[in-house]
């Protein structure tokens, strides 16, 4: 049998991508897009509308006993409201939690470094 050559297939027009549009061959460096970005900073028709943001409270359930001795606490540190006493003992707290946490880390990677 003899072997005869085949057409080369075409695609579908629906698989066809749209006239026009140019395909990457690599995605841009971090470089590359910061270059781009300083390059269009001052140009605000390059940028899309502004985009604004809220932040909604969060909830957190705390039984009535331990609430009312927040409150006590808040009005003896005078706080103007529980609200924000509380925001000011978790912030604390946190910023205690993490250099606990780093100074940690650092003391573990010295000893199994050394």
């Amino acid at each position: 049998m003899k072997k005869t050559k085949q057409a080369p297939q075409t695609l579908s027009p629906r698989k066809r991508p749209p006239s026009g549009v140019i395909r990457r061959s690599r995605s841009l460096s971090q470089e590359e897009i910061d270059e781009r970005v300083i390059a269009q900073a001052e140009d605000d028709a390059a940028w899309e509308e502004a985009i604004h943001v809220s932040r909604k409270p969060t909830a957190i359930g705390l039984s009535a006993t331990l609430a009312h001795r927040a409150a006590f606490l808040a009005r003896l540190h005078r706080e103007r409201n529980l609200e924000s006493w509380v925001q000011r003992v978790v912030r604390e707290r946190v910023e205690l939690e993490e250099k606990a946490f780093t100074q940690a880390r650092r003391d573990l990677t010295s000893k199994t470094g050394a």
